[in-house]
């Protein structure tokens, strides 16, 4: 079984579904709308130049959840799956899935952005398992800070490693312990670096042009999803 590990947005997605969230909440009014593309359009370019600050940008985000209850969140996130990430939805990303599904691989998505935003795209894409951003909760309210490592940098080899850890301590009967040694990962971001050179096999995904060059010079595989 080879375990094919995923990024997510602009790799499965045509988009990024971090950033998308907060044209989302523009879309609906929650919040003040040039000060808050302008904070988003800040945190997507500091993503995309390699010193995203985490922490802050998950303060940005939860900010305009607090207050909801549970019910009120998850009403809001329908409302986002069907008006940003169904139309982010590539059908050579969701073909390529099944292909490792149909060989009996384990899919895994593994992603920066919290597990609020991603955890309903990860069910609807069917992967087996999501490692994403973890958002502390105190009496059902998101507080801003973050649980653990965030899936990030470096940050996605550490959580990999822990998870990969807690998943074959707890075994699965008719299933061999999951490793990298038999790995392969899909990735459109020099961010991801440090995990795709862990991997068995790297695959840049609609690279950005850092990754592109780097892809070209150590001879990975460089594929398209949105042809």
């Amino acid at each position: 079984m080879t375990l094919a590990i995923f990024d997510l947005d602009n790799t499965l997605l045509r988009g990024d579904s971090d950033h998308s969230f907060g044209d989302f909440l523009i879309s609906k009014g929650l919040v003040d709308a040039v000060q808050h593309k302008a904070r988003n359009d800040y945190f997507y370019q500091q993503y995309k130049n390699g010193g995203l600050d985490m922490v802050a940008y998950t303060e940005f985000v939860v900010s305009a959840l607090q207050g909801m209850s549970r019910a009120q969140r998850e009403a809001l996130h329908r409302d986002y799956m069907r008006d940003f990430i169904e139309p982010m939805m590539l059908p050579a990303a969701e073909a390529l899935l099944e292909t490792h599904r149909l060989r009996g691989d384990y899919c895994l998505i593994i992603t920066a952005t919290n597990r609020f935003i991603t955890e309903p795209i990860a069910e609807r894409l069917k992967v087996d398992a999501l490692i994403a951003t973890d958002l502390e909760l105190a009496d059902d309210q998101f507080t801003g800070r973050i649980v653990g490592i965030p899936s990030f940098q470096a940050g996605k080899v550490q959580r990999l490693t822990q998870w990969l850890e807690s998943h074959n301590a707890r075994g699965t009967p008719g299933m061999a312990p999951l490793g990298m040694e038999d790995s392969v990962f899909y990735s459109d971001s020099f961010n991801d670096l440090p995990l795709l050179e862990r991997a068995t096999r790297a695959v840049a995904v609609d690279p950005d042009d850092t990754l592109r060059g780097i892809a070209e010079a150590r001879g990975w595989e460089i594929i398209t999803l949105r042809g």
